[in-house]
């Protein structure tokens, strides 16, 4: 997707981004599929549920690197910015090579729209209930990846990103399932 008003890149970004600091990358295939979610998007909740394990072999056959945008768009759902929060909390958690677990359980405890969210002592300890350790949780407390969050919603929205969860497989954008990802990915890179 072509992007005009490109913001800058925050300072620091989390380990696990590509070179533009847009997302968290897994994987190194050679067919780029970009997810855009929120982790407070209950239709990314079930996107994650139907395809995530799909998206996680194709990633882990070397098919596809699958770079997840997480974005703060429900921001305007939640009284405490929640989107944002669990999206900065999830770089943290890159740093500390637990992306995809703590994806999981952001969706697994996913707040219902509305209300507060999460609070960042909670997002804390659902990454030390994952595997992580002190310092995810200073990364956590002190906002450290908030820049970067709001980079990537910014980002998104210059290219054209209106919703989520949304899927573009080398810049084409795809219905948001592993059936049509895989589709794209057995063909080889564009």
């Amino acid at each position: 997707m072509p992007t005009t008003n490109a913001p800058k890149p925050p300072s620091r970004v989390p380990a696990g981004a590509p070179p533009d600091g847009d997302g968290i990358a897994l994987g190194d295939g050679p067919v780029r599929v970009d997810a855009y979610i929120d982790f407070l998007c209950p239709f990314c909740k079930l996107f994650e549920e139907q395809n995530g394990a799909a998206l996680d072999e194709l990633t882990g056959r070397g098919l596809i690197t699958l770079i997840y945008h997480p974005l703060g768009f429900l921001d305007r759902l939640s009284t405490t910015r929640y989107s944002t929060r669990a999206a900065a909390a999830s770089g943290c958690a890159s740093d500390g090579d637990h992306f995809r677990e703590y994806r999981d359980a952001l969706y697994d405890a996913q707040p219902p729209e509305g209300g507060p969210g999460l609070s960042d002592d909670e997002l804390v300890r659902l990454g030390i209930r994952t595997g992580l350790d002190d310092s995810f949780g200073q990364c956590v407390l002190k906002g450290a990846y908030l820049p970067w969050a709001e980079y990537v919603s910014a980002l998104a929205i210059a290219r054209g990103v209106n919703g989520t969860p949304s899927v573009l497989v080398d810049g084409v954008g795809v219905p948001a399932s592993s059936e049509a990802i895989a589709a794209i990915a057995m063909r080889g890179p564009a």
